[in-house]
């Protein structure tokens, strides 16, 4: 069985069918997902769903993805949750800003599904790792 089956990803995006198709993108790899619209609905999810990983895209209204990313980090419950930038910006000052904030990854969009899969993984080992060695 495939070590993915049991990891929990949640996709944060306003943009309702991208959202959509990259939660069943993962779930035919094996990922267990669910689907926020919002950055509020995205950080209450998270504390149902209990996410591995949120895939989170950042220019959102209302509460983008740096806020939501801020309000998970200032959690340490969720200190073990891997977080993916998941935006069209890829400019110096974002990516400065996402590694500010307390992603693990960022991948720019449109990105293809051997990138999203990467960058899941990749943030996943680093957040683990990052976890074992502060506990």
């Amino acid at each position: 069985m495939d070590q993915t089956t049991s990891q929990r990803i949640l996709v944060v995006d306003d943009n309702s069918e991208a959202a959509d198709i990259s939660g069943e993108l993962l779930e035919l790899h094996g990922y267990r997902t669910a689907v926020a619209y919002s950055g509020l609905t995205g950080l209450e999810a998270v504390r149902t769903f209990e996410p591995h990983a949120v895939l989170l895209d950042l220019g959102m209204p209302g509460m983008d993805g740096y806020q939501v990313a801020a309000a998970l980090r200032a959690v340490p419950d969720f200190d073990h949750v891997a977080l993916i930038a998941f935006t069209a910006w890829g400019d110096v000052v974002t990516r400065q800003r996402v590694i500010d904030t307390g992603f693990d990854a960022h991948v720019i969009k449109p990105a293809n599904l051997d990138r999203i899969l990467g960058a899941v993984r990749e943030a996943l080992m680093a957040r683990a790792q990052l976890c074992d060695s502060a506990g």
